[in-house]
């Protein structure tokens, strides 16, 4: 069926056409959840609340721009939504307490795949890994993210380094566990 057939027919209230969109969307929706909520219940938890979101607001899709960019979108807002009033970011620092490598070696990510990344993505401190998310996955600027999250954007820089260390650290043990 056709894309926009298909969004048509979810205006209209057609049970067919919602389950031909969930099943299409349903596998990047949950590992976009995934991504900000390692625990795999909650994250299922919001995916549907993200369904019941998207078929609620597809009236208002005005067919200018991507729809599956549109429908992430619904995602991200709402699994944001979900840290927002689970206050993930009430342990996290401004950026002066924060450490900085000098010379990072990033030679160390391009040798893991990209089920290896998520999997070190989602042991990361709750506020760490949504700024990361936000920022290194989805593409957001720090004052975007300060906004969005309410916080400080020399917060959300600090947690997107500590983010970025984590990272470089989990790796980097992972890929010396692998060589030996």
């Amino acid at each position: 069926m056709e894309e926009r057939s298909l969004i048509d027919d979810c205006i209209k209230g057609e049970s067919r056409a919602q389950k031909q969109l969930y099943e299409k969307y349903a596998p990047a929706m949950m590992g976009i959840c995934l991504r900000y909520v390692h625990e795999r219940e909650t994250a299922r938890d919001l995916m549907h609340d993200g369904f019941v979101a998207l078929f609620t607001k597809i009236h208002t899709y005005s067919g200018n721009g991507s729809f599956p960019a549109w429908v992430k979108k619904i995602f991200v807002n709402t699994t944001l939504e979900y840290l927002r009033k689970n206050d993930i970011l009430r342990f996290s620092t401004d950026i002066d307490d924060a450490y900085f490598f000098e010379n990072e070696d990033f030679t160390v990510f391009e040798q893991m795949s990209a089920n290896e990344l998520l999997e070190c993505i989602c042991k990361l401190p709750d506020c760490s890994r949504t700024v990361f998310n936000m920022y290194a996955i989805e593409g957001y600027s720090h004052a975007e993210i300060a906004q969005t999250l309410n916080i400080q954007e020399s917060t959300s820089r600090s947690q997107y380094v500590r983010a970025r260390q984590s990272l470089q650290k989990m790796i980097t043990k992972q890929i010396q566990f692998l060589i030996q």
